[in-house]
């Protein structure tokens, strides 16, 4: 992975770097600090790593596709809302649109229907404590199965759900990936959807 610090915004300031280790997609940084509140340099290890897309795809129906996605650091198979990394280092915002469209055919099948648009959402960091990935967040809509969808062994399923079962998903405690949590709080707050309020 080719990283370069980014501008620092005023008031921070780093006096030391050390690569721990580096591949193509991340980068392990300890680095020596000083913040805007700080007097004294802190030590922190960082993994910085491409930027993201996490695709929110409603079909005419307003049903949302996810997948179900065996995740090997947890050990488990989860539902999610598609995803995947930004092959550019420092991608324009067409790339980042496009990598979205591309995630979300590849692991489900699904492509923009006619008349289809893509919403940027804005971003989010997925667990800043710790890494500096930047995940942007799309709505697709209006999406219709295009081909089948990806065969990797790590997707073990693909289907639709209506709103009220995806929030229904989220409160029992079924779906508890951040990056889906995030885009789903945005929708709800751009007032893209709309969530049964009684909780019932």
């Amino acid at each position: 992975m080719k990283w370069t610090e980014p501008e620092s915004p005023t008031g921070w300031a780093t006096k030391e770097r050390i690569t721990r280790y580096a591949d193509d997609h991340l980068a392990v940084v300890t680095e020596s600090v000083i913040s805007p509140a700080g007097k004294k340099p802190k030590s922190w290890t960082t993994i910085h790593r491409k930027q993201a897309v996490v695709v929110a795809a409603m079909t005419r129906d307003n049903c949302l596709v996810l997948v179900r996605q065996e995740r090997i650091p947890i050990r488990e198979a989860i539902w999610e809302m598609p995803a995947g990394q930004v092959d550019e280092d420092d991608p324009t915002m067409e790339e980042v649109e496009a990598t979205a469209s591309r995630e979300l055919e590849e692991e489900t099948g699904y492509g923009l229907a006619g008349g289809g648009k893509v919403i940027n959402l804005g971003h989010c960091f997925s667990s800043p404590g710790f890494t500096d990935e930047r995940e942007h967040l799309f709505l697709l809509s209006p999406v219709e199965l295009k081909k089948q969808e990806n065969q990797e062994e790590s997707i073990v399923d693909c289907r639709t759900f209506t709103i009220d079962e995806i929030r229904e998903m989220i409160a029992r405690n079924e779906i508890r990936d951040a990056n889906t949590l995030s885009a789903f709080a945005r929708l709800v707050a751009r007032g893209l959807i709309q969530v049964d309020r009684a909780g019932k």
